[in-house]
Order: structure tokens, then C-alpha cells, then sequence
């Protein structure tokens, strides 16, 4: 069977999607037909948004499928019609039996993580939340099990300090287009591995990240505040409050920050200015200086834009 024989059907939403189906496409891979989420309101005026892959699929033109539900017999019905070899899941949702297991040459994920290690929804950001030095991306055949199918391919790449989870977002998401079109090709040929995954002494997970999950501890180590708000940044984005006792708390993102180690007596989450340019705050074993931030109903801005429009008094602090 060639590429332009193998009939694959491709699942996903988001940008990050995008680039492993341009590269099939570009590449002369018989793409039959594309899943994507149903189109949802968003935005203040609740406008109906399309998803990234479904832009690109109108685009080019490719027969297209949004189920409301994974197991409605209407969609199993449509997505039989396409008599899919194989498919591909980039950062779609989980999927059903019935459904991973309906091509004969099965359904296999692209996965932003060197699995075993960050299972879950956000893979990228906690691996440098958690200070990881190298993350990757695998491919690997679908199982019961969310994440824990036979590997097929893994690529790595280095996380560096000053990496954020757009920057290496955007490295994966090229690397993952390359693995995703070398594993079809290693599935033509007969070639493509199945490894169980490795048995691992410490499992780190990467569950979903809620609003809560985003809120800077200033209990925490200089190092952690850091990696964690590099970790969230873009997008959710760290964020922390501005106390005031006589005020509501006004909520603040934090898009930015570097670190000065040292011994102190201020109380965690005070927050030291010249106030001019700096914005430093006090955490366990020095102070992070927020460089990029963003008040509720503002627009982004560096701290000394910040300073320049806000007067910080002795009485405020971050919680």
C-alpha cells in the first residue's frame, strides 16, 4: 500500500493539531476525512469560534465531522463510511473502543511528553513547572488506558531556563508534525515498533489545569515561582492578587519574572519597589522581580509601565 492508498482519517482541535494534518497533507497523505469538537460561543459577544483543524480542513477542502457524542450511532455510522486504515489523534479527547479500534491498522496519538512520564492534558506545562531539563513528544498506539498504549516513536528536545510553555508549545508542535508523518511511514513499511511503555520508579502526571491550579504560592521557593509561572505563560497564565486591607483584591496575571536569591525578614507576598522600575516580591528564600504583568480589564505591560500608572503603598501585598 503507498501513502496515497492509505486511507486515514485524523482527529483533532486545537492549533497544535494544525501542523501534524498540513504535514500529511502537504506530504500527499490521503486524508479521508478530519474529527474536530463541535464549533462553541466564545468571547464577550459568545460568538461562535471554530477550531483551529476545522478552519484548516475548510480550508483544504476535507470531509469533516464534529460529534456532539463519541458513542452516537449517527456519527460511528459516518465515520465507518470512510473506511479509514488508519487513524491519527492529536490533542483531541479521549476516545471509545468503538471508535480507536474501528481502523485496521489502529489509531495511534501524538503525545506532548516522553511517556511514560506526563500523562494527562497539559504535558508542556508541567514538565516546566516541574523544572524538567528535556521533554519530547511520542507516538504510540491507542489502549484502554489514557496514555499507556505501545510506543512507536519518541523525539526529544531540551528545555532551557528561559524557555516558556509557548516557546517549547511551538518546538513540539513542528517536531511532532515530522514524528507523526515518520510514524505513518514506519506503519506502511512494516516497520513501526510496539513498545510497552518502561516501568517508571517516579510517575509525574500532567492533569488539566484549572484557574485554581494557577495561583503563585509565595510560600514557595524562589526556583518553583519561576518555573511555574514560566510554566503557565502564555497561557492560563500564573496569577496572583493585589491586597489592599482597605480594597477589593485586584486580580493580576503574571507573565514574566527573574530571581534574586537571598536572606530576608519581609513576609511572604510583600512587595518591595522603587517605584519606578522594579517590582520585587518576597517569597521563602529571597524575592522573584515580576518583569510582565496584567491587571484585571488591562492589557499587558512591563512592571515599570505598571509602576508608572499605579502607585504602590506600604500597606499592599501579593496573595
Amino acid at each position: 500500500m503507498t501513502k496515497d492508498e492509505l486511507r486515514i482519517v485524523y482527529m483533532g482541535t486545537p492549533e497544535f493539531a494544525v501542523a501534524s494534518l498540513d504535514a500529511l497533507v502537504s506530504g500527499g497523505y490521503n486524508v479521508v476525512g478530519v474529527v474536530t469538537m463541535p464549533d462553541k460561543p466564545a468571547g464577550r459577544g459568545y460568538k461562535v469560534q471554530f477550531s483551529a483543524v476545522k478552519e484548516y480542513a475548510l480550508a483544504h477542502n476535507l470531509p469533516l465531522l464534529q460529534p456532539e457524542k463519541l458513542k452516537d450511532e449517527q456519527f460511528l455510522e459516518e465515520l465507518k463510511a470512510l473506511k479509514a486504515d488508519l487513524q491519527i489523534v492529536v490533542a483531541f479527547r479521549m476516545l471509545p473502543e468503538v471508535v480507536w479500534n474501528m481502523p485496521p491498522m489502529g489509531t495511534f496519538n501524538l503525545h506532548g511528553s516522553l511517556l511514560p512520564q506526563y500523562r494527562g492534558a497539559a504535558p508542556i506545562n508541567w514538565a516546566i513547572i516541574n523544572g524538567e531539563k528535556e521533554t519530547g513528544v511520542t507516538t504510540f498506539f491507542l489502549q484502554h488506558e489514557i496514555d499507556t498504549g505501545d510506543l512507536i516513536l519518541q523525539k526529544k528536545i531540551a528545555i532551557h531556563r528561559t524557555d516558556n510553555a509557548e516557546t517549547i508549545h511551538d518546538q513540539l508542535m513542528a517536531l511532532g508534525a515530522q514524528t507523526v508523518v515518520k510514524t505513518v511511514d514506519c506503519i506502511l513499511d512494516g516497520t513501526a515498533p510496539k513498545m510497552p511503555q518502561p516501568a517508571a520508579a517516579e510517575l509525574k502526571m500532567a492533569p488539566k489545569i484549572f484557574k485554581e491550579t494557577c495561583k503563585i504560592n509565595w510560600d514557595s521557593d524562589c526556583e518553583s515561582i519561576y518555573n511555574f509561572v514560566r510554566g503557565l505563560s502564555p497561557y492560563p497564565t500564573a496569577w496572583s492578587e493585589l491586597m489592599n486591607d482597605n480594597r477589593e483584591p485586584i486580580p493580576m496575571k503574571i507573565y514574566a519574572v527573574t530571581t534574586e536569591q537571598t536572606s530576608h525578614t519581609h513576609t511572604h507576598g510583600t512587595i518591595i519597589t522603587d517605584g519606578k522600575k522594579e517590582l520585587k516580591v518576597a517569597c521563602k528564600d529571597g524575592f522573584v522581580i515580576i518583569q510582565s504583568l496584567q491587571l484585571s480589564g488591562k492589557k499587558r505591560m512591563n512592571s515599570d509601565e505598571f509602576l508608572r500608572g499605579y502607585k504602590i503603598d506600604l500597606l499592599q501585598h501579593l496573595a
